[in-house]
């Protein structure tokens, strides 16, 4: 018997994001009605990891909704796994303590806190220490994680660096590995970024293939989009108001800059007017100059500079008092939230 013959699988839904946000715990909650739909002919589920955002605690709030959509993959699947994320660990460094220890109190919910080798799959946890150099010497088919590899895409425009460690070259053997962690759908060799449940800010603007992943034992994967999830844009006034019919859909966010000239009163007249007649949930409007300091190139290589002088810094420290490493893997952690 095979470990599964047909597989749901998503990841990083991060419940309690955006502090904690009731507008989206219920978009995570729909998120996992609908897939529960799409997934009526597959026995197991597989959850990626980071089910929760915050790692040092859950509010009560976000807790109840938790425990309630984890109760709706149980009821569902005959088998749900789910890996433990980054996220979902106390210390990013070591798997102690995580943020769900109850889901493994329904009886066919397995956490999966440790790899788990079974049949022809592997199921891989948040790497810590020097685990990833075993990781090769792992024997499957189907490998599924939640991995950091360099030169993939953190989000539509940053790459990860390489830091030396955890490589796509160290996982060859499997036929398809699977990750959650890096929230943009992207293929490289055998590796599988499946993307995430849904768009969550301005970095994911323009980009919809978010949802999920059936996999037939032997077969291909295969990729569904949830389309009604929210959706973030960056346009021009101009471009708005010419194509605001078919561009706005509803539970979408917008950041308009204004290439056009525009007084107060017409401006708070549009975001109103927009938002209740297409049910948008949020228009931004940005002058032309300050949209340039978000989005331009030169200020996103800026960026990456920072974060080489930073490394620099932290690694010229000449200190016992100090642990280099832990520091870099700090200041890293505080700049990204995948």
């Amino acid at each position: 018997m095979t470990f599964f013959n047909r597989a749901a699988c998503f990841t990083d839904i991060h419940f309690g994001n955006k502090n904690n946000s009731k507008q989206h715990n219920r978009d995570c909650a729909d998120f996992v009605d609908w897939f529960i739909e799409q997934s009526e002919d597959c026995e197991t589920c597989i959850f990626l990891g980071d089910w929760h955002h915050h790692r040092s605690s859950v509010n009560v709030s976000t807790l109840n909704h938790s425990v309630e959509n984890v109760g709706k993959l149980s009821r569902a699947f005959k088998q749900v796994y789910m890996i433990m994320g980054n996220h979902d660990l106390y210390y990013r460094e070591k798997r102690d303590l995580n943020s769900l220890p109850y889901a493994g109190l329904f009886d066919n919910v397995t956490l999966v806190e440790d790899m788990l080798v079974q049949d022809d799959i592997a199921l891989v946890p948040w790497l810590v220490g020097d685990e990833w150099k075993n990781l090769q010497k792992t024997k499957c088919r189907y490998m599924f994680g939640h991995f950091e590899l360099p030169f993939f895409k953190m989000n539509a425009m940053v790459e990860m660096p390489d830091h030396g460690q955890l490589n796509a070259e160290h996982l060859q053997g499997p036929e398809y590995v699977f990750s959650g962690h890096f929230h943009k759908r992207q293929v490289k060799g055998p590796v599988h970024y499946i993307g995430n449940a849904l768009p969550h800010n301005y970095a994911d603007a323009w980009d919809d293939e978010r949802g999920m992943m059936i996999l037939e034992h032997g077969g291909e994967p295969q990729y569904i989009n949830w389309w009604n999830c929210p959706k973030y844009r960056t346009v021009k006034l101009s471009q708005l108001l010419d194509e605001k019919d078919t561009l706005i859909k509803p539970k979408m966010y917008l950041r308009v800059t204004l290439d056009l000239p525009i007084s107060y009163e017409e401006a708070s007249f549009i975001k109103e007017t927009f938002i209740k007649e297409y049910e948008c949930r949020e228009i931004t409007l940005i002058p032309s100059t300050k949209d340039d300091e978000i989005n331009s190139e030169i200020d996103i290589a800026q960026f990456e500079s920072v974060d080489e002088i930073v490394a620099k810094e932290i690694e010229a420290i000449d200190s016992d008092n100090f642990d280099r490493k832990k520091l870099l893997d700090i200041y890293r952690d505080l700049g990204r939230d995948d």
